[in-house]
């Protein structure tokens, strides 16, 4: 298991090289459980949102691949990951961020997933209404932004960058606004009908400076799962601002053994 008490150092390295080198996660090392990850992003975000963890997973030996989320019903959206899992060759670890937690909790029953990993992520149970749970909690700013053009929905620039992105520098953030997915509004209304979850090994990474998902819902999504959980002091893009941390988390869950 990797101590996070040395997140610090890591941190301090900077670069995948430093990290990959400190950690020894080198291909050469001792194998992992899983041998493949799986990505699947959110809202507001396209597949090379992962790029900065993908490197740094890459760089360990392990096969990386990030599904380009249709963001269009849900069912299309788990047919597209569950697609990508049947083309793995052994034990998979599947990441989902932000609304690819919906579908990680749907996908993640594929034979072929060994862990699910959720990073400041939804993740309902079976037939749960995602939208009725999460006002039991405040309601995060970047909701507000939101806008529609019928039924086509994006994050307005102000709240992409304030509430969405609000950590990272601001020409960064700018462009991954420039290049965010729209999403179909049928799209918020699917719900899980099983939860890979409760019979899955799980993580999860708690975003606390989250302003697009509540980050006491996070908590109590993740303790309702009994999720190995570390809390990462990130904005929604933890995978972004703190790919470290969030590469360490996926590394534990390569390496879990049933």
């Amino acid at each position: 298991m990797i101590n996070r008490r040395t997140f610090t150092t890591v941190l301090a390295a900077g670069a995948a090289a430093s990290l990959v080198a400190s950690r020894g996660w080198a291909a050469t090392s001792t194998p992992t459980v899983a041998r493949n990850v799986v990505f699947v992003h959110g809202l507001f975000a396209d597949g090379s949102c992962w790029t900065d963890v993908i490197a740094r997973l890459q760089a360990s030996g392990l096969n990386t691949t990030s599904v380009q989320n249709p963001l269009t019903t849900l069912p299309e959206a788990v047919a597209s990951a569950e697609r990508v899992l049947a083309r793995q060759d052994g034990p998979t670890v599947l990441v989902g961020h932000s609304f690819g937690g919906m579908i990680v909790t749907q996908a993640g029953l594929h034979p072929n997933v060994s862990a699910v990993v959720y990073v400041a992520a939804r993740a309902p149970d079976a037939g749960e209404d995602y939208t009725a749970l999460a006002k039991t909690f405040p309601t995060p700013p970047a909701s507000a932004g939101i806008v529609f053009d019928g039924d086509e929905g994006r994050l307005s620039e102000a709240a992409f960058l304030r509430d969405f992105a609000g950590d990272l520098p601001e020409a960064k953030a700018k462009v991954l606004y420039a290049v965010q997915q729209p999403f179909q509004r049928p799209l918020l209304t699917g719900k899980t009908t099983q939860a890979a979850w409760r019979s899955k090994p799980s993580f999860y990474a708690v975003s606390t400076e989250d302003r697009t998902i509540e980050p006491d819902l996070q908590r109590f999504m993740a303790r309702r799962m009994g999720a190995k959980t570390i809390e990462v002091k990130a904005s929604h893009l933890s995978l972004i601002s703190r790919p470290d941390e969030i590469t360490c988390l996926i590394l534990e869950a390569a390496n879990h053994r049933a």
